[in-house]
Parts: C-alpha cells; structure tokens; sequence
C-alpha cells in the first residue's frame, strides 16, 4: 500500500502582493469547470479565441489544483535553489548551447541582459518523463509528485485550452491534443524559475528589465500565479501593462509555434519581466511554469483545413516547405536565446533581431 504521507520540504514564503497601484492588463478569466459539457466548450472556446488572438494572454481558475497543492509545488520548485549546494548544481547544469535542451539547471548570469549586464535568474528545468536524466539528490524523493504535477498540467490544462483553441479555428476538438502527446517524444517541460534582486548598478544599466521581451517558443505557457508582480505584456498600443496576481490561478500565454499553426490567426504576445515594485524589492521571486510543445515531428505549417483560416485568411512567417519541425525550432532558439547578438530592426522601431531556422524573431529592447 502506498505511503500517504510525503517528503518534508522547506516552506517558502513569498511576499505579501504589492500594495503599489500599477497599471494591470485587462485579461480574460477562463473557467475550466464550464469545459465538461458541449455548450461550456463552445462558450469558453470562443472567449479563449478572442483572448488568444487580441491579446494572447488570459487566466485560467478552476484548473483542478487546490490552493494547498499549488503551496507544496511552490515549496518543492524551491528545493532545487534551496537544498542544493553549488557544487551540486553544476553537476546537473543544462548543455544549453550544445545540445539546445534546458534540461537542467541555467545558472545565474548566463543571459545578456542589456549593457554588459547579465540575468540573476536560476531556472531548473525537468522533462516531463521525469526519468529522463538523472536529479540532484534533494528532488530525486520529490519526482512522483513532480511527475504528478506534469501529468495533470499536461492533461488537465493544456489539453482542454487545446481543445478550445481547435474549436475556435473551427476545427475537430482534438486536432491540437493529437499533436501533444504525453508519452510521444517531445520537449515540453516542468520550470522552476527564481529571480533574485539585482545591484542598484544593474537596474540603472538595464532600465529596471530583468528579461527584455520576447515572445515563447512553444504552443501554450502554463503558469501559476504567484504574487511577485513582475510580469508585464506589450499591448497594441504599445504601452506595457502589470500581469496582476490571482490566488491559485494560472496564467497562460500562447507562443510562436500556436502562431505558426494557426496561421497567425492566434498572437504569441511580446512580454518582459522587470524590477518589482518598491515594495517587493528585497524579496525573491519564485516561478512554476509548463511549458507545453507538440511533439518532435511535427512540421509547424499552418492549419490551413481550418474553415475559418480559408475565410479570414492565412499569415505565414514563412513557406510551408521550408517550415522547421518543432524539434528543430526549439533546439535553434533554445541555444540562441540570450546569447547571440540581437541587430537593430530595419524598421527603426525599438525591436531587436535574429534569424532562428529561417524565421525572423523579435525581441523588444
């Protein structure tokens, strides 16, 4: 019979949510309980289309975590920082540049940031097979419930948004859950994800940005709401906006491989992280994501049997033939981001850029 009780782990306490009046994004709340029957669904695919192609980030409640599951998470995504020395760490440090995987750990000062200033962000990233590779000692008890968190994260989250998404393209509910399989070899991931204050130097250099904006890479970005705010989103009018704290929410972002396949019908949006506000400055910031991909093979063209995309149009970023797999796209800008030299864009505008596998990407500076 199998234990109840669990490892005991370290608390960690985040700070208290800003008391600071900061400019939030105005983001659809996507209740998944509505989900379980046809009617839900098609309700809720049509506020998740809207949301997925104006802003490209939304909220996501009744996600089937209680508030106690998603503490002990936060408390085990601080195992890998917390409970594991130095020396350890470099034992399990990711071959990022080499083999464009992040499994592992991406140490401190390993992105540029800006103007010779590097990231003071520590991330360990687990493969959702959390047998993969091998764990430092202080988590290897803690992966069943890790694997556990992956699983429903996987199944119990990215795949009803991906029904939803199909649905909005007016396609077959699980034309996108065809394409991310569990058990299929594929990249997605478990990231624990903690920032640390930076130097008073570091913040003048950079303009307050801890992480310049991006777009992700992948199809859907799961993550839990924690109460650092630090998160923003660029909006169409191209002012910056506060993703604001839901107790025991998720926040969820759609990346350039949904864009891909839905012709540029759904947006991967540009966001930043930046300093926290005044009063959350002395404090770490600890974040629990999944990042959801299709599996290897699959060549990332657009959906074009979609009766609406044959209606409204198809935006491709580049031509069918030439469209890279998903393996090879998240290798190219796995082992690109953060360490190549980014060129001015030719438009003037205050965008940065590289070529990725053929395919312009942009990084707001």
């Amino acid at each position: 019979m199998p234990s109840l009780t669990v490892p005991q782990v370290p608390h960690y306490a985040s700070a208290p949510v800003t008391k600071e009046n900061l400019q939030y994004a105005d983001l659809a709340v996507i209740d998944l309980a509505k989900a379980h029957d046809v009617e839900g669904r098609a309700q809720l695919a049509l506020e998740v289309a809207e949301a997925s192609k104006t802003q490209g980030f939304f909220y996501v409640v009744n996600h089937g975590y209680t508030a106690a599951q998603t503490e002990r998470m936060f408390d085990i995504a601080d195992v890998p920082f917390s409970c594991v020395e130095a020396d350890d760490k470099i034992a399990y440090t990711a071959s990022i540049k080499e083999t464009g995987s992040f499994e592992g750990y991406k140490p401190r000062q390993y992105w540029h940031v800006d103007n010779g200033v590097h990231d003071q962000v520590e991330n360990y990233s687990i493969h959702r097979d959390v047998t993969k590779r091998e764990h430092p000692k202080a988590l290897r008890p803690l992966l069943p419930e890790i694997d556990a968190f992956a699983q429903h994260t996987h199944f119990n989250v990215l795949h009803p948004i991906l029904r939803l998404l199909a649905l909005g393209l007016e396609l077959p509910e699980e034309e996108f859950v065809k394409l991310h399989g569990f058990s299929a070899k594929g990249a997605a991931y478990v990231r624990f994800m903690k920032y640390y204050p930076r130097s008073v130097d570091d913040e003048l250099k950079t303009n307050n940005v801890w992480l310049k904006g991006h777009t992700d890479m992948g199809t859907i970005t799961v993550l839990y709401s924690q109460p650092v705010s630090a998160l923003q989103i660029l909006g169409k009018d191209g002012k910056w906006r506060w993703i604001k704290h839901i107790e025991n929410a998720l926040v969820i972002n759609t990346g350039d491989t949904l864009e891909f396949l839905s012709g540029g019908y759904y947006k991967a949006t540009i966001h930043r992280v930046v300093q926290p506000p005044a009063d959350q400055q002395n404090h770490t910031r600890l974040g629990l994501f999944y990042f959801g991909m299709t599996d290897d093979a699959v060549k990332l063209v657009p959906f074009s049997s979609s009766p609406l995309l044959q209606r409204v149009g198809i935006t491709r970023r580049f031509e069918d033939k030439d469209a890279p797999t998903m393996e090879e796209w998240g290798k190219a800008r796995t082992s690109a981001y953060g360490t190549t030299v980014l060129k001015a864009a030719e438009d003037g505008s205050k965008f940065e850029e590289e070529v990725i596998a053929g395919v312009v990407v942009k990084h707001f500076n």
